[in-house]
């Protein structure tokens, strides 16, 4: 079992203010020659402890990616919230995290708690680690422009569809994944060929609109224009994430996609004919790679 120094959190969206206690425990775990480690849990706790969570800005999924591949952490530890884990008194849950995962130190925000009714607290967690001789720190929360920075106002920022508002927020793009999915062939057919992610019912969902994007498919880059949406015009029904890959050319299905959202190009609408829509996408196009310049 390998020593690891846990950051502790749910970590939704994953934050600047989260990158600050990542920073701290990386930081710690390089001084102790343990990995960078960060504990979270699958589902949201309010979801059980107060019968109704908020909507997620990343899934479990994008999280883990998010932790790993922009924010370097050894490992990510996703753990169930269920009965057992709402009634486990805080000292046995620092317990199970030693005996079963390697836990050698821990880190945590200083509004952090954890345990049975919540009676965990990053001061319960500091008297623990000294008693118990582990390395630990509790990272100060973070602002921006003087204002705390929460998963809740990052919810708010991408409700208004202000992409740039919520990348100040996360200190990186909004990224949104997924396997590419079966569409109807209209795009296609049209001229601008699209990739469709579908939207998971409990996934936060930005303003519907059109945003400039940026696609990854494997190693590769595109400029991507990005419909969020019911597609009104061609009497869609479903919310789905339906890109345009600028200067991409070949087979998407079944293959894995990495959005990231920069801009706000302009309103889901519907518009009178094929043709005008064609005519509106094109010049989505254009705006997307003026963007990017």
């Amino acid at each position: 079992m390998k020593k690891t120094i846990y950051a502790l959190g749910f970590f939704d969206g994953v934050h600047i203010g989260h990158a600050a206690l990542l920073r701290e425990c990386r930081t710690l775990a390089a001084a102790h020659k343990a990995a960078a480690g960060v504990a979270t849990f699958g589902a949201h706790p309010d979801a059980l402890v107060l019968g109704k969570a908020p909507s997620l800005i990343s899934s479990p999924e994008d999280r883990q990616w998010l932790l790993t591949n922009r924010f370097g952490m050894d490992t990510v530890l996703t753990l169930p919230f269920d009965e057992t884990m709402m009634h486990m008194p805080w000292r046995d849950f620092l317990a199970m995290m030693r005996q079963q995962y390697g836990a050698v130190g821990f880190v945590c925000g200083e509004d952090f708690r954890f345990g049975f009714r919540g009676q965990g607290t990053a001061p319960a967690l500091a008297d623990y680690c000294r008693e118990a001789g582990l390395p630990w720190a509790v990272v100060p929360e973070q602002t921006l422009d003087g204002q705390r920075v929460s998963s809740t106002r990052i919810r708010q920022v991408l409700e208004a569809g202000d992409m740039a508002g919520a990348a100040r927020l996360l200190g990186h793009p909004y990224v949104l994944r997924g396997e590419v999915l079966h569409g109807r062939g209209l795009g296609h057919r049209l001229g601008f060929p699209t990739a469709n992610l579908a939207w998971k019912p409990w996934l936060l969902r930005p303003k519907a609109g059109v945003y400039v994007c940026r696609a990854t498919v494997g190693e590769s880059t595109f400029p991507a224009v990005t419909n969020i949406g019911t597609r009104p015009t061609v009497q869609g029904h479903e919310h789905r994430a339906e890109s345009w890959l600028l200067g991409f050319a070949g087979d998407l299905y079944g293959r894995e996609l990495v959005l990231e959202f920069y801009d706000f190009l302009r309103e889901e609408r519907k518009f009178e004919s094929l043709e005008a829509l064609k005519a509106q996408i094109f010049a989505d196009a254009e705006k997307t790679k003026a963007f990017f310049g």
